[in-house]
C-alpha cells in the first residue's frame, strides 16, 4: 500500500474472440437433430395430405359416376377398360366427355401414366355395379374401417353377388390399405 491506496497490478482481462470448435460442433449437432425431427414430421404430414386427397378424389369420382348413371337412357355405369396412361383412366375418361366431371382426378403419387385410381364395372350390360378404389399410404387410416373391402375378382367377399367384373386386369382386391367403394 502506498499512501493508503492499494496498488492494483495492471492485468488485462483476456477476452475470447469467438466460439471454440467444441461449442460450434455442439450447436451444429443440435441443429441437425432438430432438422431431422422436423423433416420426419413433414413427411408424415405430406403422407396424410395425399391420403386425404385420394379419399376426396374417390368421393368426387363416385358422384360423377352417379351423374353419368342417371344421364343414360338405359341407366348404367361406364365400361371399364384395362388402359391407364396419360389420356385413359380405366374407362373413367368418359366422365369428362359427358361433362360429369371437369377432369379425371389422378393419384397424387406423381407417377405419370400409372397414377389412375382403381376402377372396374360389371361386364354384362346394362352395367349396374362398379368397384372404385385408391391405395392409401397409411394402412392405419381410420377411413379404412368404413370402406367396402370387397373383391371384384370374384373371390370372397364379392362386391355384388351374381355380378362378374371385367375386363380382365381391372378387377382388384379391396382389402386394406385400399380404400374402395361401390354404388
Amino acid at each position: 500500500m502506498i499512501g493508503g491506496m492499494k496498488n492494483y497490478s495492471s492485468k488485462k482481462l483476456v477476452r475470447s474472440q469467438g466460439f471454440t470448435l467444441i461449442e460450434l460442433l455442439v450447436v451444429i449437432a443440435i441443429i441437425g437433430i432438430l432438422a431431422s425431427i422436423t423433416i420426419a414430421s413433414l413427411n408424415v404430414a405430406r403422407q396424410k395430405s395425399r391420403d386425404a386427397r385420394r379419399i376426396a378424389d374417390i368421393k368426387q369420382l363416385q358422384n360423377a359416376l352417379e351423374l353419368y348413371y342417371d344421364s343414360q337412357t338405359t341407366p348404367e355405369y361406364p365400361a371399364a377398360t384395362t388402359v391407364c396412361d396419360d389420356t385413359h383412366a380405366f374407362g373413367l375418361e368418359i366422365l369428362v366427355t359427358g361433362s360429369h366431371i371437369p377432369s379425371v382426378p389422378r393419384d397424387p403419387s406423381g407417377v405419370a401414366g400409372s397414377n389412375c385410381y382403381l376402377y372396374t364395372s360389371n361386364s354384362a350390360s346394362p352395367r349396374k355395379a362398379y368397384h372404385l378404389g385408391a391405395t392409401l399410404e397409411d394402412s392405419a387410416n381410420p377411413v379404412l374401417n368404413y370402406d367396402k373391402d370387397c373383391d371384384s375378382t370374384d373371390n370372397n367377399p364379392v362386391c355384388a353377388i351374381g355380378t362378374t367384373f371385367g375386363p380382365a386386369g381391372t378387377p382388384f382386391d379391396g382389402t386394406d390399405p385400399i380404400y374402395d367403394v361401390v354404388p
